[in-house]
């Protein structure tokens, strides 16, 4: 099994930038937890590898999986979601000083389900979500509706402070997502991996 120094090393690999540094810095003034550089980094290397042009995202943050996506994806225009209008402004700028054109990125303030309910059936290549954990099992529904036949969903915070691989722990979050990854893994229209970078990442592709 892999060892604690061995997990750090993997996510101290990716190399951030000023702006990310930037966003990060925010991220921390404003009290939201971004996604880790590990994390960020898979999100690019999927949005690539997908050729991600239309992306949807639960939780702006301050704009630091964004920017990993929208940097990757050169092609892609995001549609990210957070409740915070405070936190997208914060994005917004930080977008900016990456040089992301602003026809790249349409943020809305707005409930999640809402949002989502209003997004077009199969128009999507990836749906990143990092909001509410008790609603993970909804906006799955949502993205699966979302997100075209060979796209990709993802979760984070798949581990929740490993507290998931803790049968003892039974709070309404670590619930919901030990519920989702049990759910994923009986669908056979899905292909799931829960992958240990950060605080875990729930990688699913819709192959039906």
């Amino acid at each position: 099994m892999i060892n604690a120094a061995s997990l750090t090393f993997a996510e101290e690999y990716p190399r951030e930038d000023a702006v990310l540094a930037e966003a990060r810095q925010r991220a921390t003034v404003v009290g939201v937890v971004p996604i880790g550089a590990g994390g960020g980094a898979t999100l690019a290397f999927l949005a690539a590898a997908v050729g991600a042009k239309a992306v949807v995202e639960i939780g702006t943050g301050t704009g630091v999986s964004g920017l990993w996506i929208l940097r990757a994806a050169p092609d892609a225009v995001l549609t990210s979601v957070d409740l915070e209008a405070e936190h997208q402004r914060h994005a917004r700028e930080v977008f900016g000083l990456a040089g992301l054109a602003p026809q790249r990125f349409r943020l809305i303030a707005g409930a999640a389900l809402d949002v989502m309910s209003r997004l077009a059936d199969g128009n999507y290549d990836l749906a990143f979500l990092d909001g509410d954990k008790v609603e993970y099992g909804e906006y799955l529904d949502e993205a699966i509706r979302l997100v075209r036949p060979g796209g990709l969903i993802c979760f984070d915070n798949a581990l929740w402070h490993d507290r998931v691989a803790d049968p003892s722990q039974r709070d309404p979050e670590t619930t919901a997502i030990r519920e989702l990854i049990a759910r994923v893994s009986d669908d056979e229209t899905l292909r799931a991996i829960v992958l240990p970078v950060g605080d875990g990442l729930l990688a699913i592709q819709k192959i039906g």
